[in-house]
């Protein structure tokens, strides 16, 4: 019998990844997209050999911990093989993304086929072991990143092509946390944020390496094209947001008796100004899939500076004397407004540390529970409601004045575990006091405590696989800057320059040629503080990139301390890897396999010794 928590968190769960593989963060132009390195007839028939072969491999519902085991007797290397051959030798390189489009199918299959959801899930997840295993596998790491991994296929749908999409985009999407955490996916993600591979100028759908990167010479990475590296882009951000806050601490620490605009105040809201335009062109260019939580987080607190700065402007527009009533009570009312948006400032600072993976893991808790949490407001709704409406009822029936603010209070008081039953004595007595007490009820002891039992779940869910969480917060938030369409980068509250002094006056009239270099102008000057800082580390990097292919390394790889002797040790020659293979056990499959192997052995010796010593009736 299925229970009723995994029903509702499967259907939670589908409709989340329905929403996902929709949303298309940046771009949204088809046009910007490049199409498809394969024919999409092609790749959809190699999604469908790889369907088939995963329903044969997984016949029936299985425990979905023998499916993601290491030693998986069920996902062998057999198994990895025949998935490898399903795209032949000319459509091998989409391999991985079919796998990623058998799990959306075998995820949708799950949401519409209730009676077999278990096991369509499980093949879900061996379409992500086995996508793992082959990106894994790969030793030819250009052919992994370039082909495998950032090259763009296109599936049939409804007989139309599904907009291009790659394998890091579609992991993303999708939240296969663990392809995600394969060794090679994660590598990719960190030469993207790096800026190590970075979008063609040419074609910014298509992925090309910085060949600049094992250059010494300090004046080739001072570039302003270096600032749509992801890790720059972000450090700016949070450079920024410092600023932000800071301007705020002093606007607010600095109150204005007069009423009359500082320049802190005046930069400050200039600053929410441009961060608003940021929030509308990204909204005008994704579309509704881009809202998020973090954007009604930081609308609201621009909503509330805004407001704040419209009350202040409106008292400006009184008379300055100080016995004006009306411009001292519109002053107070903007200053209030604009001090409640303090807690919101210090949590905007979140949204950008969460590159850190203490914060990065704490943030996906919390996004998490909020989810989570929209089943107890739900149904705290309704109850509110029913409640509410007997309390109404019963105030008409006894024709007393009207005292809904009190009930209204009293059951929010309930609600916050402080219940106040007295004023309920002498209200429709005893029906109005047995309601109030029913209420609390079923308030504090059931929706409460289901609201707890949810949380709980969601913290144990994210806690136990947190690395793998992390990792693909991380990797969303680097192809947001991936994706993003805009070939300048002017970070908010910088797009302001772009709109008022580049594209406003000179964009429609200049030609591109001469507007690209007066756009390389502008970012060099305004980044420059920054620039001059990214060279010189990037100059420095060049140096261990080319230390590293001397010695036949890939470009990033690092010498630890346990590596500074390996090559003056020969474990062959010493006899300690005979002793070593002699004694280690056998992993690849469990302990009992292995002893029932060891018995089936025994047991063929044992048929042979008894068969050579048995007489054949022609010998007599």
């Amino acid at each position: 019998m299925v229970k009723w928590s995994r029903l509702f968190g499967r259907s939670e769960r589908d409709s989340r990844h329905i929403q996902d593989e929709m949303r298309r963060l940046l771009p949204t132009n088809r046009d910007e997209i490049p199409d498809s390195a394969f024919p999409a007839k092609e790749v959809t028939k190699v999604a469908l050999r790889l369907k088939y072969q995963i329903e044969e491999v997984i016949p029936i519902e299985l425990p979905q911990e023998k499916v993601e085991a290491a030693n998986s007797g069920i996902i062998t290397q057999k198994v990895v093989e025949t998935a490898k051959e399903a795209g032949g030798k000319d459509y091998a390189a989409c391999v991985v993304y079919c796998l990623l489009v058998c799990k959306r199918w075998f995820t949708r299959q799950a949401a519409l086929e209730l009676w077999d959801a278990d096991l369509h899930d499980v093949r879900a997840v061996a379409c992500e072991i086995i996508a793992k295993r082959i990106i894994e596998d790969e030793e030819d790491q250009e052919y992994l990143m370039q082909k495998v991994l950032l090259q763009r296929y296109s599936v049939l749908r409804k007989d139309e092509e599904t907009a291009p999409a790659n394998v890091i985009e579609r992991a993303v999407d999708l939240h296969c946390l663990t392809v995600i955490g394969s060794s090679g996916y994660q590598k990719c993600i960190k030469y993207l944020w790096r800026g190590w591979i970075q979008q063609d100028d040419k074609a910014p759908g298509n992925f090309c390496y910085y060949q600049e990167r094992d250059n010494t010479n300090y004046w080739a990475h001072l570039n302003p094209d270096r600032m749509r590296t992801p890790l720059y882009q972000n450090v700016a951000q949070i450079s920024i947001s410092l600023i932000y806050l800071g301007l705020f601490t002093g606007a607010v620490n600095t109150i204005n008796e007069d009423g009359d605009l500082d320049v802190v105040e005046g930069i400050l809201y200039v600053m929410t100004f441009g961060f608003i335009c940021d929030e509308i062109a990204k909204l005008w260019k994704v579309g509704i899939y881009y809202f998020g939580f973090w954007n009604a987080f930081n609308n609201c607190l621009y909503a509330l500076l805004t407001a704040s700065f419209v009350i202040r402007v409106i008292a400006l527009a009184h008379s300055p004397d100080e016995h004006d009533e009306k411009r001292v009570a519109l002053n107070r009312l903007g200053y209030h407004i604009f001090c409640v948006c303090a807690p919101m400032f210090w949590m905007r600072l979140m949204l950008y540390l969460d590159t850190f993976r203490f914060f990065g893991a704490m943030l996906v808790v919390l996004k998490v529970m909020m989810r989570e949490s929209l089943i107890f407001f739900l149904l705290l709704i309704v109850v509110c409601v029913g409640f509410l409406q007997a309390f109404i009822g019963l105030n008409q029936v006894e024709g007393t004045a009207s005292i809904t603010t009190f009930i209204v209070t009293s059951m929010a008081n309930a609600i916050m575990q402080s219940p106040d039953f007295e004023g309920f004595d002498n209200y429709a007595h005893p029906f109005g006091l047995i309601l109030y007490y029913i209420f609390t009820f079923v308030v504090m002891v059931i929706l409460l405590n289901i609201l707890i039992a949810l949380y709980n779940s969601a913290y144990e869910d994210i806690t136990d696989n947190a690395i793998d969480e992390y990792m693909a917060m991380f990797a969303q938030k680097t192809l947001q800057f991936v994706r993003a369409p805009d070939e300048n980068v002017f970070i908010a509250p910088l797009n302001l320059i772009e709109l008022f002094c580049l594209i406003i006056p000179f964009e429609w009239w200049m030609d591109s040629a001469r507007y690209e270099r007066l756009n390389n102008y502008v970012m060099g000057f305004i980044y420059s503080p920054l620039l001059l800082i990214t060279a010189a580390v990037e100059a420095r990097e060049a140096h261990s990139v080319r230390d590293n292919r001397k010695r036949g390394e890939e470009d990033d790889d690092t010498i630890e301390e346990w590596e500074e002797l390996q090559g003056e040790v020969d474990f062959e020659s010493e006899g300690w890897g005979k002793k070593v293979q002699s004694t280690k056990p056998v992993v690849e499959v469990d302990a009992d396999v292995v002893e029932i192997r060891e018995l089936k052995a025994q047991i063929n010796e044992l048929r042979d010794m008894i068969r050579g010593m048995s007489v054949e009736p022609g010998d007599k």
